[in-house]
């Protein structure tokens, strides 16, 4: 090759898993092997399940160095994103994990989500409609100071907030906002909602696409939870709502408290009841704890709320002016969530517990108005309000005693599971909060 030739790259397209712990993983394959190769798939292995954050594997884990997956790619989840300056396209497909026969394989959460859907609407005959509304910040970089929710907080980012809803529409996440947030350079992106497998796989974009767009502007962004023990944290709140077969909306009855329809306040009680186990899932590692806490518009108890960013299940607003279709937009959010969960478990055990609440035909949990905190004790045990576990191991220790819970998953991904939280939970008993914060944020 003469030195006046440059070499173009191959462009590649990544098959992607989302593991346990919310974090993106996959092999790349050359975008002009075409459809054959895509329908191949490519290779797996088991134990990459029991990485930690911090890529170690616990020697305890069930599968050590024995087995063999394949990734299947989703064509209807592919994305691509080519306009950004400097880069090759951002090329990627979501797959399900399957056994080499192609049965899905019990450690895959895209296919634990798929199946919890199924049983949903087996039983009840509905389908669930679902968004995620995520926080981030932006480290590092040199912008002057600006106050919250301002104009000036978004210009002096530019161009960074239209590239990325440049890059989220190109990528089919329909992007409705993006804003700038309470804490220092957060920001929150708000999409619009899809059926739950989608809106996952969304959640899951919407993440590599803003660590792209913010490499490209010169920034790093970071979804963790609290990136100083002292400062905002970056929620995760996973929005859904029912509709029947024919998508007429099921969530919404004016008669009722709250509005919320009868299966809906089943739904929202098996959530709360099984809350503590599924916080595991939802707020999988140590830093998830340092903002579950109270009086951080967070969620530190089992609380059932409308309009209370208290609350751990709240009644989102809905516009009331004259011709609004109240029933259509009519949805509740589950706040316990940050976003070092994966979507598909997360919404996964979410789906579970609600089908629970439904089976039994638990009722209706009393809606909070008041932070849970300030409410005297004897009352807050007369509403059934329970706290939230303060720790990950505390989070674990509930998980492994419900035994509802339990019977949701393999033994071989429980045990899995606790392997790699417990090292991970080893780890980092020797670091500072603050150590904790930075280590984390480095990761998500």
């Amino acid at each position: 090759m003469s030195q006046d030739q440059n070499l173009s790259g191959d462009e590649l397209v990544a098959l992607l898993t989302t593991d346990m712990i919310g974090l993106t993983r996959g092999r790349w394959i050359p975008a002009a092997a075409g459809e054959a190769a895509m329908r191949k798939g490519c290779g797996w292995v088991p134990a990459n399940l029991a990485l930690t954050p911090f890529d170690s594997i616990p020697a305890d884990n069930p599968w050590g160095s024995a087995g063999d997956l394949r990734l299947m790619p989703d064509e209807a989840s592919r994305f691509r994103v080519s306009g950004l300056p400097g880069k090759t396209p951002l090329n990627g497909v979501l797959c399900d994990i399957t056994t080499l026969d192609g049965t899905p394989w019990h450690g895959c959460g895209r296919s634990f989500l798929k199946a919890a859907l199924a049983d949903f609407e087996a039983e009840t005959g509905l389908k669930v409609t679902a968004a995620f509304e995520m926080e981030f910040q932006i480290e590092g970089a040199a912008w002057e100071h600006a106050p919250s929710f301002s104009l000036a907080s978004m210009r002096r980012a530019d161009p960074f907030g239209p590239l990325l809803m440049a890059a989220l529409r190109e990528a089919d996440a329909e992007p409705e906002m993006v804003l700038a947030e309470y804490g220092r350079d957060q920001f929150e992106i708000v999409c619009g909602p899809a059926d739950a497998v989608a809106a996952a796989d969304r959640a899951v974009v919407i993440r590599e696409v803003t660590r792209e767009v913010a490499r490209c502007c010169g920034l790093r962004s970071t979804f963790v939870p609290k990136s100083t023990p002292d400062g905002v944290g970056n929620g995760l709140h996973i929005h859904f709502s029912f509709r029947s077969a024919d998508g007429t909306p099921a969530s919404f009855d004016p008669a009722r408290p709250g509005r919320v329809s009868e299966a809906t306040g089943q739904f929202v009680a098996g959530l709360v009841r099984h809350m503590p186990a599924l916080v595991a899932l939802t707020a999988p590692s140590v830093v998830s704890y340092f903002r579950l806490r109270p009086h951080h518009w967070s969620a530190a108890y089992t609380a059932f709320g409308a309009l209370n960013r208290e609350a751990s299940v709240r009644i989102c607003p809905t516009a009331e002016t004259p011709g609004a279709n109240i029933a259509k937009a009519f949805n509740l959010e589950y706040r316990a969530a940050d976003n070092t969960a994966s979507p598909y478990w997360a919404l996964g055990v979410m789906i579970r517990a609600g089908l629970a609440g439904i089976r039994e035909g638990l009722a209706q949990p009393p809606l909070i108005a008041n932070d849970p905190d300030t409410l005297p004790p004897s009352e807050r045990e007369r509403l059934g309000l329970r706290r939230l576990p303060e720790s990950l191991p505390d989070a674990l220790d509930a998980f492994t005693h419900d035994s509802i819970v339990q019977d949701w998953f393999h033994p071989e991904i429980i045990h899995g599971f606790l392997a790699m939280k417990r090292s991970e939970i080893e780890m980092t008993s020797a670091w500072s909060d603050a150590e904790i914060c930075r280590r984390y944020a480095e990761v998500y």
